[in-house]
């Protein structure tokens, strides 16, 4: 099935890394609220930094500290924003692609003893069922040239390419592990093939 988009909305926001442009896509593959918070011109312009950021409640919302997840976007943000233009874009994929649902029973799963991994696993899912082809297609409706994408994990890479974006570059971001997360950390890095310079 082919997929469409409408970039239907765009109203800047001011935060304390600058002022963004929130740009609110419909689609034809979900009914879900996927945007892109664009800093700077990045219009037709090469190596944009970008985050793909997949929406986190526990971790974005409330700060969580059993991921890193809430910390990434606000370091995402602050990266873009030193770099003087970028996009991150917030996609409504909780708990890599199974949602809040399945995440909290994965987490009670992970409190007796599986790792995120198997946890997923066990309840019927593959580790990570997040797809980007709408991503891909924001990027494109934004006129990106080609990217850095911000990220440790491959995964993520090889499906933009796939999707036809040019990815120059990837920029890792890290913030400091906690002894809530540490072996969460740890099993992307085993299992997942997540690049990370330290735990």
């Amino acid at each position: 099935m082919t997929i469409a988009i409408n970039n239907l909305v765009q109203t800047r926001i001011p935060t304390k890394y600058g002022e963004f442009v929130l740009h609110y896509f419909s689609n034809t593959q979900d009914d879900k609220e996927h945007v892109a918070f664009v800093f700077g011109d990045v219009k037709n312009k090469e190596a944009v930094p970008v985050r793909l950021h997949s929406e986190c409640f526990t971790g974005d919302v409330f700060g969580s500290r059993r991921c890193d997840c809430g910390e990434q976007l606000d370091t995402a943000l602050k990266m873009i924003s030193e770099h003087g233009a970028g996009v991150l874009l917030y996609l409504r994929q909780e708990g890599r692609g199974i949602g809040l649902l399945k995440k909290m029973q994965a987490y009670n799963l992970q409190d007796e003893g599986m790792d995120t991994v198997d946890a997923n696993i066990h309840l019927g899912h593959l580790p990570d069922e997040r797809e980007y082809n709408i991503a891909a297609l924001m990027l494109k409706d934004l006129h990106i040239k080609s990217i850095q994408l911000i990220t440790n994990n491959p995964d993520k890479i090889e499906q933009l390419k796939s999707l036809g974006i040019a990815v120059t570059q990837r920029i890792t971001i890290e913030v400091d592990s906690n002894s809530d997360n540490r072996s969460y950390l740890q099993t992307k890095v085993d299992k997942m093939d997540h690049k990370f310079k330290k735990l």
